[in-house]
């Protein structure tokens, strides 16, 4: 009798199948968080915008209704720098504003859209504060 030693053909193809089961799971699980991380630099910026919006506001208290249209409340006029906005994923194009502020009580909405046609979602807004989605 021969004495071999090794793994039998089912054996390696039980494990082959195993390994394809998890790596079915595991990358669209993963396409998920790419995305999600790619939406963070999104969201950090707009959150930097609604801080400078709000010292704005703090500095000058001017009541009024403001967007980022040019010669209204635009970047220059928060104390951004031509490139600051530009990112990785997103550029300054990808955001904008609206505020209305009567004198005590502050609202803006700030929307951020997709760069990438494929990526969901559509837009994420921040709305004085509260995160929202849309076209999920």
């Amino acid at each position: 009798m021969k004495n071999t030693k090794g793994y039998s053909l089912a054996e390696l193809l039980t494990v082959i199948l195993i390994v394809g089961m998890l790596a079915a799971i595991a990358i669209p699980l993963m396409r998920g968080r790419v995305d999600s991380a790619k939406w963070s630099e999104g969201k950090a910026s707009a959150g930097t915008i609604a801080t400078a919006i709000r010292a704005w506001v703090a500095g000058y208290n001017m009541p009024g209704s403001w967007t980022n249209a040019p010669g209204s409340l635009d970047l220059k006029e928060l104390g951004f720098g031509e490139e600051d906005l530009n990112g990785v994923y997103f550029s300054k194009e990808n955001y904008t504003w609206i505020v209305d502020y009567d004198g005590e009580n502050l609202q803006y909405v700030i929307t951020v859209t997709k760069p990438v046609p494929s990526w969901k979602p559509d837009q994420v807004v921040l709305n004085t504060g509260v995160w929202q989605e849309s076209g999920i």
